[in-house]
Parts: structure tokens; C-alpha cells; sequence
């Protein structure tokens, strides 16, 4: 082997690792990395939306905001609201975020504790872990209510992985067949098949 070809084979050589190198050090959509203050960001609850959870709206509207944190404090339900809904006031600590829309103004500004009114008939108590599913209605964040506050098992719970696949991917339902049964223990494969045959059909239209 002449000089000429051996140093073209160490380029190329190179060239991989350092293409290599640069895809190993490339951060998902989902990871992101936040300095907390010490605020509370409040967030309103759409009682009348038909829908809760990571995949509402026949093909999946999109997520604005998507975290992982503890619950602190609930208080006691009130009446407040009439006979619209049943409000109950909670508290969670925000631990990892996996997804912020940019809603301009009123965009997420680093808060630390979450609070909203929804956590009448949730199912969580103080010191459980929780996947917290937001969207966004009139240029403001909102949480549309039961499904959209999921318990977990910590960091390792394979909910975690799969929404943050949905997240990577551009709300790529596709990417979750094999997910169904994990997101039917919570009772929302079907919404998600739902999502899944909307991502099928739309694909298969281009």
C-alpha cells in the first residue's frame, strides 16, 4: 500500500470517529437542562376538554409542556367552581423537564413548583412521583385534567422512555407501536392507537 492510500484510509478513519463522536454527543429534544428559581408556575385547568393525557385530538395535539416531579401538597376539594367541576389545589416540585412549547410572553420562565386545580379524582398523594402532561389554550399553558397526571416508579419507569421517543421523534406516534400495552395499563392505548392510525394514514397520504 502506497503513502497516498494510507493516509487516505486515516482520513476516512477519522472522519468516522469524529462524525461518530459528534452523534454520541448530540442532546435529544428531551433532554433538557434547567437552572430552577425558586417560583411556582400556575397552571389552568380545561375541565371541559373531552380529553386528558400525552395523546388527546385524533392525531395528537401537539404537547407544551412535559415534566417529571413530585407532589408536595394537596388540599382539600372545594366548591368554588359551582357545578362545573370539583376543584382541588395541588402542588408538585418539578424535578426533569422533557418538553417546553414557546408560548412568547407567557412562556415557562425556569419555575421550580407546579400548582394547578385539577387533582380532584388524580389518584396521588403527597410524596408520589408523577409524568405531568400540558398543553396549551389561548396563549397559555393548561393541563385538561386526570390522565394528564400519571403516577410513576421514579426515574426507571418505562413511561419515561416512551413519551420522551414520542418527544425525540416530533410526536411521531408511529415510533410507540410496541408501547401500546405500557400506555394500556393506564388506560390510554386506545387514544394512542388512535394517534398511531392518524400517523399511518397521513404518511401514507404523501
Amino acid at each position: 500500500m502506497d503513502l497516498k492510500s494510507t493516509i487516505n484510509i486515516v482520513s476516512i478513519v477519522c472522519l468516522l470517529l469524529l462524525t461518530g463522536s459528534c452523534e454520541i454527543g448530540k442532546k435529544a429534544k428531551s433532554d433538557i437542562e434547567i437552572e430552577f428559581t425558586q417560583d411556582t408556575l400556575n397552571v389552568g385547568y380545561t375541565y371541559w376538554w373531552s380529553q386528558s393525557g400525552p395523546f388527546i385530538g385524533s392525531c395528537g395535539d401537539e404537547l407544551s409542556f412535559v415534566f417529571v416531579g413530585t407532589v408536595t401538597d394537596l388540599l382539600e376539594p372545594t366548591d368554588d367552581a359551582g357545578p362545573l367541576y370539583t376543584p382541588q389545589k395541588g402542588f408538585i416540585s418539578i424535578e426533569k423537564i422533557f418538553k417546553i412549547k414557546n408560548l412568547g410572553s407567557n412562556n415557562y420562565a425556569n419555575q421550580k413548583y407546579f400548582t394547578s386545580d385539577c387533582f380532584d379524582g388524580v389518584g396521588v398523594r403527597p410524596g408520589d412521583q408523577v409524568l405531568v402532561f400540558c398543553y396549551d389554550y389561548e396563549g397559555n399553558y393548561t393541563i385538561p385534567g386526570k390522565n394528564s397526571v400519571l403516577k410513576i416508579d421514579g426515574f426507571d419507569d418505562p413511561l419515561l422512555k416512551s413519551i420522551r421517543k414520542y418527544i425525540d421523534t416530533d410526536q411521531n406516534a408511529q415510533k410507540l407501536k410496541k408501547d401500546i400495552k405500557l400506555w394500556r395499563a393506564h388506560g390510554l392505548d386506545e387514544d394512542l392507537i388512535d394517534v398511531i392510525r392518524c400517523a399511518k394514514e397521513t404518511d401514507g397520504n404523501r
